[in-house]
C-alpha cells in the first residue's frame, strides 16, 4: 500500500513526463521530404558506389552531382512534360533529337533538362572503378586511323574539354562512320546535332569544383584514370551499324 502523499508525488511525476513527451517526440521526429515530381523519366542509379572512383573523383562530388544535379534535370523535365502526355510517351532520345517539333512553351526546358538527363545517364556508365588505360579492338584502330595515335587523341580531347567556355561537355562521337571530337555548351546533347556519342566528359564546375576548384586540366587528367573503355567500345560497335 502507498500513502496518499506518495500517490500525489507519483501523479505529479507522471504529469510532468506527459507534458514533456510531445516535445521529446518532436525533437526525434525526422522531417518528411517533399515527394519528387512524378513523370515518365526517373533518375538511374549509379552503377557503382559514390566513393568507387576515388581518389580521382571524390565521393562527395559524386553524391551531389548524381543525387542533386542529375535528379534536378529529371524532375524539371517531368514538370515540363506534365501538360503534354503525348510527348511524355517518347524516349529521351526522341525528345531531344528533333527539338524543332516541340511546343515553344517547353522547348528550352526540354533542351536543357532533357539534354542534362541524356548526357548524365551516359556519363555514369562511361566511368568505372579501375578504369583508364587505353581502348582496344576496333575502337582503338579507329582512333589511331582518325587521330594518328591514342596519345594524339588524348591531347586533342583534353584540349577540347579545357577550352569549353564556361559550362559544357567534350565528346568523342561518330559523324556517320567517322570519329570526331566536339564540344557543346551547357547541356546540349550531341544527338541533337546528329552525332552518335561514344565517350563524353562533363566540364561543368559542379563535376569537379569541390576537389579541383579552378584546376580543370587536373580534373580532366584524373578523369582519364576512370574511363570505361569497355563501355565506349561496345557503343562504338553498336552505333557503327
Amino acid at each position: 500500500m502507498i500513502t496518499r502523499r506518495e500517490a500525489l508525488k507519483f501523479t505529479a511525476a507522471a504529469a510532468a513526463v506527459a507534458a514533456t513527451l510531445p516535445a521529446t517526440l518532436s525533437l526525434q521526429a525526422q522531417p518528411t521530404a517533399a515527394p519528387a515530381p512524378t513523370g515518365p523519366f526517373t533518375l538511374p542509379p549509379l552503377p557503382y558506389p559514390t566513393d568507387a572512383l576515388e581518389p580521382h573523383l571524390d565521393a562527395r562530388t559524386m553524391e551531389i552531382h548524381h543525387g542533386k544535379h542529375h535528379a534536378a534535370y529529371v524532375n524539371n523535365l517531368n514538370k515540363a512534360l506534365a501538360d503534354f502526355p503525348e510527348l511524355a510517351k517518347k524516349s529521351i532520345d526522341e525528345l531531344i533529337q528533333d527539338q524543332s517539333t516541340l511546343p515553344d512553351k517547353i522547348r528550352t526546358a526540354v533542351r536543357n533538362n532533357g539534354g542534362g538527363h541524356f548526357n548524365h545517364s551516359l556519363f555514369w556508365q562511361m566511368m568505372k572503378p579501375g578504369g583508364g588505360g587505353q581502348p582496344e579492338g576496333e575502337l582503338a584502330k579507329a582512333i589511331d586511323a582518325t587521330f594518328g595515335s591514342y596519345p594524339a587523341f588524348k591531347d586533342k580531347f583534353t584540349e577540347a574539354a579545357t577550352k569549353v567556355f564556361g559550362s559544357g561537355w567534350a565528346w568523342l562521337a561518330l559523324s556517320g562512320k567517322t570519329l570526331k571530337i566536339e564540344s557543346f555548351p551547357n547541356q546540349d546533347a550531341p544527338i541533337a546535332a546528329g552525332l552518335k556519342p561514344i565517350l563524353g566528359l562533363d566540364v561543368w564546375e559542379h563535376a569537379y569544383y569541390l576537389k579541383y576548384q579552378n584546376r580543370r586540366p587536373e580534373y580532366i587528367a584524373a578523369w582519364f584514370n576512370v574511363v570505361n573503355w569497355d563501355f565506349a567500345s561496345d557503343r562504338f560497335a553498336k552505333l557503327q551499324g
